[in-house]
């Protein structure tokens, strides 16, 4: 008899919350993995075992002061070590798994819209001038449903459009201003989907964390473009997580148990 998923099990597989869990324990075990190819494990157990001699010297002789400072020196120094012999397994970690984080937030960071959902569209521009010629095209499954409202300030001005999605599908609404036209992607959709919240133009190291998208021209009198899409929030454990503090408590929950079964020193 083949075997078939219903609907009810596909929908439970790619919820959220069984995809940050599952995703947070590979992660633990693959950090426990590579730290244990990556670092000097016998100098790390020395290293460990000397911590616990210095700490246990504190204890037996805490009347002999001599003794006790004697320890206390050792025990910083130990420390050192240590930290040194962890640093580089550490940071080899960490890097791949930054890069993970940021791609993962573009799926469980922010909900897509739904149907009959309103949302505001943020344009920020430095030349005030520009932002007072600027003009929103939309695509016919895209209505606005409130005037555009000018927000300015010293260095810069904002204007924000209130609109409402008729139906579910991926757009790409357009802003011209000063002859110029960009555009920027809106999601409308009941599932996970990738999302890019903002369009930037430079701060590449902001748009590496935050934007999907490709940058804005140089030249570009709109600095950015920001749709509000709701941020995700998981319900677990009778809480309310953001899916960062989630993933980093369960795959360090994951990490220390692997790291028990496997026999391998942190």
């Amino acid at each position: 008899m083949p075997f078939r998923l219903s609907f009810g099990s596909v929908v439970f597989l790619t919820s959220p919350l069984v995809l940050v869990l599952a995703l947070s324990i590979v992660i633990g075990l693959l950090m426990v993995i590579v730290f244990r190819y990556t670092s000097d494990q016998k100098a790390i157990g020395r290293a460990k075992d000397r911590l616990k001699a210095h700490l246990l010297a504190v204890r037996l002789f805490q009347d002999q002061l001599p003794v006790v400072m004697r320890a206390y020196a050792r025990i910083l120094r130990g420390t050192g070590t240590y930290l040194r012999l962890a640093f580089t397994p550490f940071l080899i970690a960490i890097l791949p798994i930054t890069f993970l984080i940021i791609q993962m937030d573009r799926y469980f960071g922010f909900v897509p819209l739904r149907p009959a959902q309103t949302f505001l569209v943020e344009a920020r521009f430095n030349d005030p001038a520009a932002a007072n010629q600027v003009e929103l095209q939309l695509p016919p499954e895209l209505a606005s449903s409130a005037p555009a409202v000018h927000i300015p300030s010293d260095k810069e001005k904002e204007v924000v459009w209130r609109l409402v999605a008729q139906r579910e599908g991926q757009y790409d609404i357009h802003i011209a201003a000063v002859g110029q036209t960009v555009s920027k992607q809106v999601l409308v959709s009941p599932g996970l989907a990738r999302i890019s919240p903002v369009r930037l133009r430079g701060n590449f190291w902001e748009r590496m964390f935050t934007s999907g998208e490709p940058a804005l021209a140089d030249n570009s009198p709109i600095q950015s473009i920001a749709i509000t899409y709701p941020p995700r929030v998981i319900n677990f454990a009778w809480m309310e997580w953001n899916w960062i503090v989630l993933f980093f408590v369960v795959s360090l929950i994951a990490g220390f148990i692997f790291k028990s079964v496997l026999g391998i020193q942190i």
